[in-house]
C-alpha cells in the first residue's frame, strides 16, 4: 500500500487535461507505488467549466489564477496543460515555488525559451518530465529494447510520418480557445511542433540525437478568419512539413507530417532499416510491432507480427491475460507509473525538460532550414 500522497495541480482543462487527469485517477489501481496520487486541485480561467471539470474528475479543490495554485502548500506537483505560449512562466514560477513539473509537449514555443526553462528546473532540482507519452506504447518500448540489446546492429534509415486531414476547410477559423493550434502566436508552429515533435522525440529517443536537417514547409490556406478579432488575418503556421537529415550514428532520417493528408485522423507511423533486422510501428494498430531478422532461415524468412501482449514485455504485467491488448490512454498511465516510481528512486523520468529541448532544437532547426532553403545544424 502506498505509504506517501503526491498532490498532483492541474493547469488547463481541455483535451490533454483529460488524458492525465484519467491516468493519475487509474495510475494506482494497476501499479504497486510508494506514492498515491492525489488530484488535489485544478485550474482554468472559466470558473464554470473548471468547477464542473473538478466535480466529474473527483479534484479536491479549483482554482481560476494558475499563480494561486503554484502559491499552495498543499501542491506537490504541478501539470501544465495549457496552450504552449505559457508552458515558460508557469514552469518556472513553479520551479521557483519548489514543485515537481509535468509538462505537456513541445516544451516550449522555441530553443531560447526551452533553455530558460531547463535552466531554471535545473537551478531548483525539482523533479520533471515532457509528456511524450508514444515512447511508453508497450511496442514501441520493445523496440527501444530490441535496439539497445543490438539485435537491428547498425542503423542505416529512420523514416517516420505523422498525417491528419483536419484542416483542409478552408472556412475554419483560427485562434482563440479551440482552435489555438491553428495560431504561431499561441503554438510556436504549426504540424513540426504539434505532430513532428512526437516523431522527433521518438527518433531521438531510439535512435540517438541529429546533426542537421533540410526541410521544407507549406500552408496551403494563406488566410482565415480570427476568432478572436472576427477578421480575416495571415496564417503563421505550417500546415505541413517534410524533411530529411542525418543522425550522429551515421544513419538517415526521413520525416513528414501533414495536417492535409485527406482520409487519415491520427496516422503515426515509424520504420528503423539496420543491417541485420528491421522493426516498423503504426499508431492505428499499436499494440502490434512488425519485426525482420535477417538472421531467419530463408525458407521462412519476412515479416513477423507480434503481438505486445505478453506478461514479460513492457507493462504488460500490469494490465490483462496475454492476447488482450491496451489503448492509446495507457501511455499516460505508463508515464505517471514511471514519474512516481523513479520519484521513490531519486531518479529522473525520461523525457525531461533537457531531453525536450533536443527535441525542440530540430523542430527550430526544421523551421529555419524551412526558411533559408538550406541545410540546418542542430
Amino acid at each position: 500500500m502506498p505509504s506517501k500522497t503526491l498532490n498532483i495541480g492541474l493547469i488547463g482543462y481541455g483535451f490533454m487535461g483529460r488524458t492525465h487527469s484519467n491516468a493519475y485517477k487509474r495510475v494506482n489501481d494497476f501499479f504497486d507505488l510508494d506514492y498515491r496520487v492525489n488530484l488535489k486541485a485544478v485550474c482554468g480561467r472559466n470558473e464554470e467549466n473548471v468547477k464542473a471539470f473538478a466535480e466529474q474528475w473527483g479534484y479536491d479543490s479549483y482554482e481560476t489564477d494558475w499563480k494561486a495554485l503554484i502559491a499552495r502548500d498543499d501542491i506537490d506537483a504541478v501539470d501544465i496543460c495549457t496552450p504552449n505560449n505559457f508552458h515558460k512562466e508557469i514552469a518556472i514560477a513553479a520551479a521557483e515555488a519548489g514543485k515537481m513539473i509535468l509538462c505537456e509537449k513541445p516544451l516550449a514555443l522555441n530553443v531560447e525559451e526551452g533553455e530558460e526553462m531547463v535552466a531554471a528546473i535545473e537551478k531548483a532540482g525539482v523533479a520533471n518530465t515532457v509528456w511524450y507519452n508514444y515512447r511508453r506504447v508497450p511496442a514501441v518500448t520493445l523496440a527501444k529494447q530490441l535496439i539497445d540489446e543490438g539485435r537491428l546492429g547498425k542503423i542505416f534509415h529512420y523514416r517516420a510520418n505523422f498525417l491528419q486531414d483536419w484542416t483542409i476547410d478552408a472556412e475554419l477559423p483560427q485562434g482563440g480557445e479551440g482552435l489555438w493550434r491553428m495560431d504561431a502566436a499561441v503554438a510556436g508552429s504549426g504540424v513540426t511542433g504539434d505532430l513532428l515533435a512526437h516523431c522527433i522525440d521518438t527518433a531521438l529517443w531510439l535512435n540517438g540525437n541529429m546533426k542537421d536537417v533540410s526541410a521544407m514547409t507549406e500552408t496551403f490556406v494563406k488566410e482565415r478568419e480570427h476568432v478572436l478579432t472576427g477578421k480575416k488575418e495571415p496564417v503563421t503556421i505550417d500546415d505541413a512539413c517534410t524533411f530529411m537529415g542525418h543522425f550522429e550514428n551515421g544513419s538517415l532520417g526521413l520525416f513528414e507530417s501533414t495536417r492535409y493528408a485527406r482520409g487519415h485522423k491520427a496516422l503515426y507511423t515509424l520504420e528503423i532499416n539496420g543491417e541485420k533486422a528491421s522493426i516498423k510501428w503504426d499508431l492505428h494498430d499499436l499494440h502490434r510491432l512488425e519485426y525482420f531478422d535477417h538472421a531467419d532461415d530463408s525458407l521462412v524468412r519476412g515479416w513477423r507480427s507480434v503481438h505486445v501482449t505478453d506478461g514479460d514485455m513492457p507493462y504488460m504485467d500490469k494490465w490483462w491475460v496475454p492476447g488482450l491488448q491496451i489503448g492509446y490512454e495507457h501511455t499516460f498511465v505508463h508515464q505517471v507509473a514511471d514519474f512516481v516510481e523513479n520519484l521513490s528512486k531519486g531518479e529522473p523520468t525520461g523525457p525531461t525538460f533537457a531531453d525536450a529541448l533536443e527535441t525542440q532544437k530540430v523542430c527550430d532547426a526544421v523551421l529555419k532550414s524551412a526558411a533559408t532553403r538550406q541545410w540546418e545544424n542542430v
